[in-house]
């Protein structure tokens, strides 16, 4: 029989497939306990997203980190959980500041009650998350606030947008590294210290992990022209109608072509709905899509190189299919 997947991952090695599964477990029952309130409805709104599903990604990274080092070292679990917290938290916050409606196929906090409940709810899950983070150590502490401030820092420079004379594509590219890729590098340093390995595994599985984080993003940016409904289960073009500028779109508008003018002028704003179907078949066609799988490849090849430095164990063959996956996912 073949082992559960993890994370859409099939993991060969029977062993590590029943830690992971077993961890997650761990992980679930933690994650629900710690956001429990003596206040019924504060209980309510933090269980909102966990109930809503999702599948666990960061926390199953930490897991996985956590093999070259010892994977039952008692901190690894609550490790797991502040990670998690904290990527909960920043969706609540992620959609007052988008205007969301939906969340992972319900409605979003701020929809089901209002932008002050999303926020404080927001808020209240990073305050958990610190509880927890109290009692695994000044180095994990330090972590999470550098990587905080990252995720911040991200957030404002896309708010703001590129300063003149930046190049768009670079800014782009950072924004993903704060944004997204920083949380997935701490998964893995996480994931390492905890476990007790050794500091250069650690810093690998850091460098790794945050290449992954960016090459993930950016796999979304193709899936989000590429793939059909039926194919993803997400409505293609949904950057585009709410005028977001991912990676495929920054290339077609930097690009000086003249035969180019007419798919620029189309995707330097909010698409209308009664052009989408234009928008998205002149995309698919168009070199843009090459280049940004390019990118993406070079962003799973630099987290492929620092795994290839790791201990030959069944946990880094996970880590490498997840490259390939990510890569495979953009269609």
């Amino acid at each position: 029989m073949a082992a559960p997947p993890v994370v859409d991952l099939p993991i060969g090695d029977e062993r590590l497939a029943r830690d992971m599964a077993g961890g997650l477990a761990e992980v679930e029952k933690l994650l629900r306990a710690a956001v429990e309130s003596e206040d019924a409805f504060i209980t309510e709104a933090s269980r909102h997203l966990i109930e809503a599903g999702g599948k666990r990604f960061r926390a199953t990274l930490v897991l996985l980190a956590a093999q070259f080092g010892n994977a039952a070292a008692a901190g690894v679990v609550p490790g797991a959980v502040v990670i998690e917290l904290t990527h909960l938290a920043t969706l609540y916050h992620d959609d007052v500041m988008d205007e969301a409606r939906m969340r992972r196929g319900s409605a979003s906090a701020n929809a089901r009650w209002d932008n002050t409940i999303a926020i404080l709810t927001g808020d209240y899950l990073f305050a958990q998350a610190s509880i927890l983070l109290a009692d695994l150590g000044n180095d994990l502490i330090r972590t999470q606030a550098t990587t905080f401030s990252r995720l911040v820092q991200g957030q404002i420079r896309e708010t703001r947008g590129p300063r003149p004379g930046d190049d768009p594509i670079e800014h782009y590219i950072e924004v993903l590294a704060d944004k997204t890729g920083s949380l997935i590098a701490t998964s893995g340093r996480f994931g390492g210290l905890l476990g007790g390995a050794p500091p250069r595994i650690v810093d690998r599985l850091d460098r790794a992990c945050e290449a992954i984080g960016i090459a993930w993003q950016l796999s979304d940016d193709l899936l989000d022209v590429a793939a059909s409904t039926t194919e993803s289960g997400k409505t293609p073009g949904t950057d585009l109608r709410e005028g977001i500028r991912t990676l495929p779109v920054l290339y077609v508008l930097a690009s000086d072509d003249p035969a180019d003018a007419p798919l620029r002028e189309l995707l330097s704003g909010p698409v209308p709905e009664e052009r989408l179907d234009e928008a998205l078949t002149a995309l698919r066609a168009h070199r843009a899509m090459d280049q940004a799988r390019a990118e993406l490849n070079r962003w799973a090849d630099r987290a492929r190189a620092d795994l290839a430095e790791l201990p030959d164990i069944p946990a880094r063959e996970a880590f490498m299919s997840l490259c390939d996956y990510v890569v495979a996912r953009s269609g």
